[in-house]
């Protein structure tokens, strides 16, 4: 398998209102998760850390510069990998112990979707999570995710001030038990990692509750929203995500 510079092993992308996308495209899509930075006045924040194969500051440094709050949007390893570099972590109080100890992960494919649960042939993964590799000398073997003792835990109703820019905590378990989503009811911005994006929602992961992500998905029609950023995938503007929230509940709403 071949190498990628450092410079590309990020994709970074502005998508307007202060917020920039990074993904990490030489990862296999299941684990290839979207962080968002939000430039706020005060201080600047960012949802969900990526993988953790590179490291943050090393390749995004600017990342770092205006004191971030790092959100957790769940405690799964390719939204936490790299939430160790952060001084401020938060995530639902749900899911503290998950982030202070992490379970064992790996970048092996089998072994990912059996510590995830989820290796009764609903997903097929490949042998390895990794299309490229980040220099000839990384060890997928050695990869493993690094517990943040400090993190801080949030509830529903919980608001994130970055000064100009209050972002409200909103509970949509289903996919995790501590599953979240950040509102900024200002721009009608939704931040909602793995609670919902454009396809293949995942509810049969360990913690995943398929009741509870009915409910979710109820409730996604009653927040006043405009454009979705989600976990994976492109942003959906509010007609997509309650398609696809109306496809989840027509699907699972009767088991």
């Amino acid at each position: 398998m071949h190498a990628v510079p450092l410079s590309e092993w990020f994709r970074v992308t502005d998508v307007g209102d202060g917020i920039t996308r990074i993904e990490e495209p030489h990862v296999d899509p299941l684990l290839s998760a979207n962080v968002w930075h939000v430039r706020g006045r005060d201080r600047d924040l960012v949802v969900d850390a990526g993988l953790g194969v590179v490291a943050l500051h090393r390749a995004l440094p600017w990342l770092f510069e205006h004191d971030p709050v790092l959100v957790l949007s769940h405690a799964h390893l390719d939204h936490m990998g790299g939430a160790h570099e952060f001084g401020d972590v938060r995530v639902h109080e749900a899911e503290l112990a998950l982030v202070r100890h992490p379970a064992p992960a790996s970048l092996h494919g089998p072994t990912l979707l059996r510590q995830l649960g989820m290796d009764d042939d609903s997903i097929d993964g490949p042998e390895l999570m990794l299309t490229s590799l980040p220099d000839r000398a990384y060890e997928p073997d050695s990869y493993g995710v690094v517990g943040v003792p400090e993190v801080r835990g949030l509830r529903d109703g919980d608001v994130i001030d970055i000064g100009d820019r209050r972002l409200s905590v909103l509970h949509l378990p289903g996919h995790t038990p501590g599953s979240l989503a950040l509102l900024d009811p200002e721009a009608g911005h939704l931040f909602t990692g793995d609670v919902i994006y454009a396809e293949g929602l995942i509810d049969t992961c360990i913690g995943s509750d398929v009741g509870d992500y009915v409910r979710t998905m109820h409730r996604l029609h009653d927040v006043e929203f405009t454009r979705v950023f989600p976990g994976h995938d492109h942003i959906l503007d509010r007609r997509e995500t309650l398609d696809v929230a109306d496809e989840y509940v027509a699907a699972r709403g009767g088991r």
